[in-house]
């Protein structure tokens, strides 16, 4: 199957045919753990993040406080920004709780201390965010650290493009996400169902 278009952004087929949901007993959070770079980040993004930094230090190891009091929540490499990294490892603002790596961005969110969200690119994981032919093209990337939630989204047939949902309408629009939820349960090659 080639690339499908929905309005003006392109998507690989393979996200479309993908089941997934993060199992956090297995994987233990490895994604703000494991990669090269921090979240990518949208340009109001890494603003807010700036902003609300401070609200989230008693929630932080102190190697995360001494590197965002240092450094700042953001870098920017190749022109893109990125949340920061501890030691090239870790997101800045990683927590451990009960053994599992968390977000602070998202606790202080759900906690009410903050209204930011975490970033988009982290609400979309495992889908990237590439640009082709001057469009957004949606990409399923798989990481052997997410082999557990895609075993756990296979096991209770959860769908990737509803496990992410609310992220893709944060990011479309709801009139764009109910089109691309369409065009997946017509397609003869879905295997996933609701």
């Amino acid at each position: 199957m080639k690339l499908v278009s929905i309005g003006n952004v392109l998507i690989d087929p393979d996200l479309l045919q993908a089941e997934f949901a993060c199992d956090l007993q297995v994987c233990r959070g490895a994604c703000c753990v494991e990669g090269e770079l921090g979240a990518p980040l949208r340009p109001e993004e890494a603003l807010q993040l700036e902003e609300v930094f401070g609200q989230l230090m008693r929630m932080l190891p102190e190697k995360n406080r001494r590197s965002l009091h240092r450094y700042g929540a953001v870098e920017v490499y190749q022109g893109m920004q990125y949340t920061r990294t501890v030691e090239a490892r870790e997101c800045v603002f990683a927590l451990v709780r009960d053994g599992i790596t968390l977000c602070a961005v998202e606790v202080a969110c759900r906690e009410g201390l903050i209204d930011f969200e975490k970033p988009l690119s982290c609400r979309l994981f495992p889908v990237r965010v590439r640009r082709k032919f001057g469009l957004d093209h949606l990409v399923y990337e798989r990481h052997q650290m997410c082999r557990s939630a895609r075993n756990h989204g296979k096991e209770r047939r959860i769908r990737l493009v509803d496990y992410i949902g609310d992220a893709l309408e944060s990011a479309y629009g709801a009139e764009w996400l109910e089109s691309l939820k369409d065009f997946v349960d017509s397609s003869p090659k879905s295997s996933c169902r609701k």
